[in-house]
């Protein structure tokens, strides 16, 4: 039989904030990476634009962000001449309370937050992969997976260019990156799991100078229609200033709220938007910029395994999504990251018994990172889910500053491992007891 030669190491499904993670570590490596992406850069992407701390720290692993700019001294928040904006932590507001709560001082992350809208921030990433060492190639829409004769995923085939050209590439290993949507690992008969958390977000950008710089992400706890008699709307919202005279405003609802699927989310949005004060810009259609657009949030593990027959799933493709707060671009990047780095080892073992053994430490590794800590978050989805939990808890937490710093570092992932404080302490613990997802 005669061999087929490869078109590379690894071929990655989607160049989205995961895929084009693992490209750049791949690529870091040495490793021949063909990155394919359906669409042509920039492109847009639903999402609320805000990066917590987490997010920033993969981004200085790939010499993104780091030394002046938007890493300057603490205290700055302007737009830096790069187009990031930096912020101090998240605002809460709900129960009748505004609560302003900077970001942890911690070891393992920086005190800061980052926001920039998607439209350029996949390209930034796909060009530092690319600059890597890693090719890239646009206009390609992966179909399927190419098996060979034991049911081995050894390449994909896809569709090129407008005419939808047939082609197909070659590797011995794939990592499929191709978000909510899972295509690729659909055809591997990997469909969602049904008994995980999934949300609906819808988001839009506003013209608002009073708003658009902010040194705080904003999170509202409630949401309110004035047009309902002040009725107490179901979900969460945020409102992040892009720091270019527009603010990104949003709102999630998860499929633990009766809402979850009966519901318009964008009459949603904007029901919401008409009882913000007329100065911010939200309540007049003329300052709106763009449609309102909305995802899905693929959660806590919601399409298993991570890895199977040469296809190692990251990011929302293995639905990574926080189940706390909807970060979704903080995992894609450090399940690229992890992906990266066992392909790496397994690669530089024989094809066969040794380099699947080593394969397999990546869903291992997963669940230890998140097992345990995503489990809590789907309790906590369930919980909030009931209208009248959540206002207790909305009503009696927020007046306690002290108690709200330990949700925060909760719900953001953000503790030191070691020689933490007594909240990471609880946070740490509590995430090793609880059983894996």
């Amino acid at each position: 039989m005669t061999a087929v030669e490869n078109d590379a190491d690894v071929i990655i499904v989607g160049a989205g904030p995961g895929g084009s993670t693992t490209a750049y570590h791949l690529a870091q490596h040495g490793l021949r990476v063909l990155l394919l992406e359906k669409t042509e850069f920039p492109r847009e992407k639903v999402c609320g634009d805000g990066l917590t701390p987490r997010a920033v720290k993969q981004l200085i692993k790939m010499g993104l962000v780091g030394g002046s700019g938007a890493t300057g001294d603490q205290g700055e928040t302007a737009t830096s001449s790069d187009g990031w904006v930096r912020n101090r932590g998240l605002r809460v507001i709900g129960g009748g309370v505004r609560l302003e709560l900077d970001w942890p001082e911690l070891a393992s992350f920086p005190n800061y937050g980052l926001v920039r809208t998607r439209l350029d921030f996949d390209d930034l990433l796909a060009r530092q992969a690319v600059k890597a060492g890693a090719e890239l190639r646009t206009g390609i829409n992966v179909l399927a997976p190419v098996l060979d004769d034991t049911g081995r995923t050894v390449g994909v085939s896809a569709e090129q260019g407008p005419d939808k050209a047939p082609v197909s590439f070659r590797a011995p290993l794939v990592v499929a990156a191709d978000g909510v949507s899972g295509r690729f690992p659909l055809a591997l008969g990997l469909a969602k799991r049904e008994d995980r958390p999934i949300g609906v977000a819808v988001r839009r950008y506003y013209r608002s100078p009073a708003r658009h710089r902010d040194d705080y992400l904003e999170s509202w706890l409630e949401l309110r229609s004035r047009d309902s008699g002040d009725k107490l709307l179901p979900g969460y919202g945020w409102i992040f200033g892009m720091g270019d005279g527009r603010v990104n405003v949003g709102l999630g609802v998860l499929n633990s709220s009766s809402a979850f699927g009966r519901t318009n989310y964008r009459r949603l949005l904007t029901d919401w938007l008409a009882n913000t004060p007329p100065e911010w810009g939200m309540t007049d259609e003329a300052n709106a910029d763009g449609p309102i657009l909305g995802a899905a949030l693929p959660m806590g593990f919601n399409r298993v395994p991570h890895y199977t027959r040469g296809v190692l799933l990251v990011g929302d493709s293995g639905g990574m999504v926080n189940p706390f707060n909807g970060e979704g671009i903080a995992y894609a990047m450090e399940s690229g990251e992890l992906a990266a780095e066992v392909i790496v080892q397994a690669l530089a073992r024989p094809a066969g018994v040794e380099r699947e053994r080593a394969l397999h430490a990546y869903p291992t590794e997963l669940k230890n990172r998140y097992g345990g800590y995503y489990r809590i978050g789907g309790i906590f989805v369930k919980l909030i889910g009931r209208p009248e939990i959540m206002r207790i808890a909305t009503r009696h937490g927020m007046p306690h500053p002290t108690l709200m710093r330990f949700v925060l570092k909760l719900m953001a992932n953000l503790t030191d491992p070691r020689d933490g404080d007594a909240m990471d302490r609880i946070i740490n613990a509590l995430t090793k007891v609880a059983p894996a997802v």
